[in-house]
Parts: structure tokens; C-alpha cells; sequence
């Protein structure tokens, strides 16, 4: 396992991390299976483990906080709230009501005192960043939280949050955890320029497109992924940018063929490459799973690699655009284009 500095904090964290989306309900894991993966994982030289208060609406918290107990020094621990958390409109947002509560109940399903990142799942246009900030220093003030940071804001949203705590004199977001992967690469043309302008570390989530490029979704077999049963709009190959995607992954198995490697070593080893990527989120429902993603640890890809890639997807692509989750409001909502 390689090690990188989380930003400009000084932590060394590995280039993968353990995504804990699902632990739970999601991935349909018992605890055995979660303690499981979180132990092997760690012994693999992971040490960054990342979950959510909305993964499972807290029981992916509960299961992490009871895998890592006897080991919680050896752990990076982040965790991330905004999400909502039942119907009650209020158990949402970045507001410092919220916040506050949503923190501490995040704290005793981890069984923890503090947590070492704790971020911002969503922007939430509601509530000014000065609002946020402010709460969120206070929490580290009081030895809650160690650093806070960012889930998949736009990129404008990240300069907007540096200069309201410079303005207001703040804590400031050290990190951004966007999605990022071969077949989804429009965060290189706004988000990854941003993020090395101010020095923020980089968490990327779904490095592998949801399972695109696990290597189980190829041209001629029927798609049977575990993401594709509750989400089948996103595999469906008669939807443009599903076809696509499945021509892209053809021609990116033959890269990986050629070089040696597995679609996920490509898959991982691609996303590190890039100089503003601190970590790729890895989210293994199984020890098969698990260790097929590990066998990418250490993976570097040369120049004649990463230029057959861009080749297939080109740089500051996205194969699926109406799949981000950063975008503007405007163009979700036709009312806030219109007077």
C-alpha cells in the first residue's frame, strides 16, 4: 500500500480507502461480514475508512464503529452528514442546528469521541457557507471533528466556501470527495483544478462507475450486478450513454489486456494517477470484492497507458452527464431560470 498526505494537513492516508456505502443495508452485509472486511482491510494497509449518518440511515456508522473498535489509533475515521434523515425537514442541510445534532449522533454510533473528517455530503443552497463554516469550527474547537471537507460541491461552490472563511476569518474545507473514474472525467475541467489551487485533498468515490469497470459488465452477457437490480435505468444498454459507456469498457479491457492487468487495476490506477487524487474510495460488498481491488495497491500505469485511455474517453468527459450529483440547481429546476 502506498501513503499520501491528505491535502496540507501532514496525515498520511492510503491511495485506497474503504468506502462503507455498503455495510448494511445497502449491500445487504451482516456485521460478521462488515467486521470481516474492515479487518482485512486494515491488515492490507488501509487506514482511511469512510461512511455516512445516510449509508443505511446510521447502520453503516453502527457497523464501523464495531469493527474498528480495539483499533480506532489505526484509523482515519470520516464520516459525512447533510443527507436527510427522515422526513422531519429540519434533520438535513448544513445548518448549525443540524450540524450540531447530526455530529453527535454520528459519534455515538461510532462509538468514538471525535472523528478525524467529518464533511459535507451535499451543498446545500440554503444555508449561507459562513452558517456552515461557523459550526463547523466551533466542532473542531471542541475537539469533535479534527479537519471538515466537502462531498461532491461545484467547483464554484469550493472557491465561494474558501473565501467566506477567509472572510470571516473560519476553519476551511481541507478536503472535496467528487466522483471520479475513466468513464466520468468532467471534475478534471473544473472540480480537480480547483481542489490543487487550494491545496485540498482528494477522495474519489466511485472509481470503478458503479461497477462499470469491476469486469463484470461486458458486451453479450446480461448485466446482473447488485447495483443494476435496484437501479436498472443505469444499465439499461438501449439508453445512449449506457451504450457508450459498454463500448468504452470493451476497448478498456483490451488496454488492460495488453498492459496486464485487470479492468480494475486499470480502473483504480488510473484515477491515482492524476496529481490532485490523495485516495480512490473503494466499496467492496464481499472479501472477493475486497481483494480483487486490493490487487491494484501499488498500481502504476505509464504514459503509453494513460494515453490509450484518453484516447477511448477523452479528458474532461463525462459518458453519463445527466448522472452528477453537482449539478447547479438552475438547470435541474426550470422555475429558477425563469422570472
Amino acid at each position: 500500500m502506498q501513503y499520501r498526505t491528505l491535502g496540507r494537513t501532514g496525515v498520511q492516508v492510503s491511495t485506497l480507502a474503504l468506502g462503507a456505502m455498503n455495510l448494511g443495508p445497502i449491500g445487504r452485509t451482516t456485521q460478521d461480514e462488515a467486521t470481516a472486511l474492515v479487518g482485512a482491510s486494515l491488515d492490507a494497509g488501509i487506514n482511511l475508512i469512510d461512511t455516512a449518518d445516510a449509508y443505511g440511515n446510521g447502520i453503516s456508522e453502527e457497523m464501523v464503529g464495531r469493527a474498528i473498535a480495539g483499533r480506532r489509533d489505526d484509523v482515519v475515521l470520516a464520516t459525512k452528514a447533510a443527507l436527510p434523515m427522515g422526513e422531519e425537514r429540519n434533520r438535513r442541510g448544513g445548518s448549525r442546528r443540524w450540524l450540531v445534532t447530526a455530529l453527535e449522533d454520528s459519534l455515538r454510533r461510532l462509538g468514538v469521541d471525535h472523528v478525524d473528517l467529518y464533511q459535507i455530503h451535499r451543498w446545500d443552497p440554503a444555508t449561507s457557507d459562513e452558517e456552515t463554516l461557523s459550526a463547523l469550527t466551533d466542532l473542531r474547537q471542541a475537539g469533535k471533528i479534527r479537519y471538515f471537507g466537502t462531498s461532491t460541491y461545484p467547483a464554484h461552490r469550493l472557491v465561494e466556501a474558501q473565501w467566506a472563511a477567509r472572510e470571516h476569518h473560519l476553519g476551511r474545507y481541507v478536503t472535496e470527495q467528487p466522483s471520479y473514474s475513466i468513464l466520468q472525467r468532467g471534475i478534471e475541467a473544473h472540480v480537480l483544478p480547483v481542489t490543487q489551487h487550494y491545496g485540498l485533498g482528494v477522495l474519489v468515490w466511485s472509481p470503478l462507475a458503479s461497477g462499470w469497470l469491476s469486469g463484470a459488465i461486458r458486451a453479450g452477457r446480461e448485466i446482473t450486478t447488485h447495483r443494476s437490480t435496484f437501479m436498472p435505468q443505469r444499465f439499461d444498454p438501449t439508453v445512449p450513454a449506457n451504450q457508450a459507456r459498454l463500448d468504452a469498457v470493451e476497448r478498456l479491457a483490451g488496454v488492460a489486456d495488453e498492459a496486464g492487468l485487470t479492468l480494475i487495476q486499470l480502473a483504480l490506477g488510473f484515477v491515482t494517477a492524476h496529481p490532485a487524487v490523495t485516495s480512490a474510495i473503494i466499496g467492496p460488498r464481499t472479501p472477493e470484492h475486497l481483494h480483487s481491488q486490493l490487487a491494484a495497491a501499488g498500481t502504476v500505469l505509464d504514459a503509453d497507458v494513460l494515453d490509450a485511455i484518453d484516447a477511448i474517453v477523452a479528458p474532461g468527459v463525462d459518458l453519463a452527464p445527466e448522472e452528477k450529483y453537482d449539478t447547479p440547481p438552475a438547470l435541474l429546476d426550470p422555475a429558477l431560470r425563469r422570472r
